[in-house]
């Protein structure tokens, strides 16, 4: 019995996701949302864990990191991410993240049950149509520290915020946003976040 882990932030789309996996193979399922997300981990211990790049909290879950209004998954599992081909910044994020499967969420629903299997088993598994999206995304100009601090000042953190959940000086974290700025070629804060969510980094 392979055990998964799906998370999401809507209860709807995680609870659809689990019955489909339930339906078609062997699997032990568990949906949660980012705040039950590591009491479930640490109970399920999944073979799997299952995230959609395009749903808020995922860029937290796949830097490994915990806040502590809302704790996050640093998952120990190997981590397979539903992804567009319109959002290959997203797709670069999760490769750095070592996710180790990739289902274009535009895929049939079998793709997904697939790819669940081969990643359980220690394969990777990448979709056709996002590989064609990793060759002609540019890398991301951001390293991964401060696309971390550009997340949670996108969701309304505060300097002081970032730098306690980061454990960083707040110093740090200004230097993180100024170079993100200058990076994504934004006039301030703001504009660089609007940029790096247009491209799926953030």
């Amino acid at each position: 019995m392979t055990k998964v882990l799906v998370l999401h932030s809507v209860s709807l789309v995680r609870s659809a996701l689990a019955a489909l996996l339930r339906s078609e193979g062997p699997f032990e399922v568990t949906s949660a949302g980012w705040r039950t997300a590591v009491r479930q981990a640490e109970s399920l211990r999944p073979d799997v864990t299952v995230v959609d790049l395009d749903c808020p909290g995922t860029t937290a879950v796949l830097a490994g990191e915990r806040r502590a209004d809302r704790q996050v998954l640093a998952s120990p599992s190997p981590v397979l991410v539903l992804a567009s081909t319109g959002a290959p910044g997203s797709l670069h994020r999760a490769f750095r993240a070592e996710a180790r499967g990739y289902v274009d969420k535009d895929g049939s629903p079998g793709r997904l049950v697939r790819a669940v299997r081969k990643v359980a088993a220690g394969e990777r598994f990448i979709d056709a149509s996002l590989a064609s999206a990793f060759m002609e995304a540019d890398p991301v100009p951001l390293s991964p520290r401060e696309v971390s601090v550009l997340a949670r000042a996108a969701e309304g953190d505060s300097i002081v915020e970032i730098a306690r959940a980061l454990h960083l000086a707040s110093g740090t974290v200004r230097n993180y946003m100024a170079a993100a700025t200058r990076k994504t070629g934004a006039r301030n804060l703001i504009d660089a976040i609007r940029i790096s969510r247009r491209q799926g980094w953030v």
